[in-house]
């Protein structure tokens, strides 16, 4: 199969027959074998009911729903677990990316070579307050830290190898980063594509400001798990190191405070340990220390590791 797009949704019912027939004539124009997949992440909507309609009259068009809200990463991880295309394509539902998009991101993906291609949504049609001042900071930052030079990370029309795709987990809202996650995976080759921003037809947004609060903490977790998941004492290491340092500064300066005062013939009563500041420093220090090597890095190990932290459940399916 030449192309699998996959479309997460969140009550988009109006949109949905509208997109597929756009996909569709992409694909038939350009005499691709295709399959649309369609995640159905909880809608509260008809949408499930029009992704019945759509996959009975096209053999091509795949459902599967959600029983609950779970987040638009899930719902790529589950469409990526399910795809079988040389090429994949990611895309919004909101007829807000274009299929026309479609051959092109191909041949950047089988005829040039690249891994992943990020659509770059240059002219946008969106509130610039809300969404394109803070995708700007939220840009910036993340090729600063990452060193991928995308301007736009979380643009939903992505293509993708095939393999890459099976190789990476997507949880949580990781989808903002998801040339990052490719990238520590040892995909290098990662392109962009300027594409077309329409404006939005149906609805309105799904996502509100938290999701730039969410998104930096997301970068965090991710710098810090493609970093040091396989070398945890590297970082915690470190900064415990730099605790027990600062403690034991601390404890000598009230040491030799404590000698000097005796020295020079001072009572040792007026001059208590406890009344100076070092003491609780040297103290406070130490425990961090010990914390920062036992608790922090146990903790996410562990979390990394969960069993259970890519499991989803599905209600229904559809075509497969």
């Amino acid at each position: 199969m030449d192309i699998s797009v996959i479309v997460p949704l969140l009550n988009e019912e109006e949109s949905l027959r509208p997109l597929t027939d756009w996909i569709k004539k992409v694909m038939d124009e350009n005499h691709y074998t295709y399959e649309v997949i369609m995640v159905d992440d909880g809608s509260k909507d008809k949408s499930w009911k029009e992704i019945e309609t759509l996959s009975k009259e096209n053999n091509n068009i795949k459902g599967i729903k959600f029983r609950r809200n779970y987040g638009k990463s899930a719902a790529l991880n589950v469409g990526f677990e399910h795809c079988s295309g040389d090429v994949v394509i990611t895309m919004d539902a909101d007829l807000q990316d274009s299929p026309d998009e479609i051959p092109e991101l191909y041949k950047m993906i089988m005829e040039e070579d690249y891994d992943l291609v990020s659509g770059w949504k240059k002219k946008r049609y969106d509130s610039k307050l809300a969404k394109n001042i803070p995708s700007k900071l939220f840009n910036a930052t993340t090729r600063a830290l990452s060193g991928i030079k995308l301007h736009d990370f979380n643009c939903g029309l992505k293509a993708y190898k095939h393999d890459l795709v099976k190789s990476i987990e997507v949880y949580g809202e990781m989808h903002r980063y998801i040339p990052v996650i490719a990238k520590w995976a040892g995909f290098s080759k990662i392109g962009e594509k300027v594409v077309q921003h329409q404006k939005r037809q149906f609805g309105t947004s799904k996502f509100g400001m938290n999701r730039f609060i969410n998104g930096y903490l997301d970068l965090m977790s991710i710098m810090f798990v493609s970093k040091f998941s396989k070398k945890p004492m590297h970082f915690f290491g470190a900064l415990g190191s730099i605790m027990f340092l600062i403690g034991i500064v601390a404890a000598l300066i009230l040491g030799i405070q404590k000698l000097v005062a005796l020295n020079n013939g001072w009572s040792p009563e007026m001059h208590l340990v406890t009344e100076s500041p070092y003491f609780y420093i040297a103290l406070t220090m130490l425990i961090l220390g010990a914390q920062l090597f036992l608790t922090g890095f146990l903790a996410e190990l562990l979390g990394r590791n969960s069993a259970t932290r890519n499991n989803y459940l599905i209600e229904k399916e559809q075509n497969f």
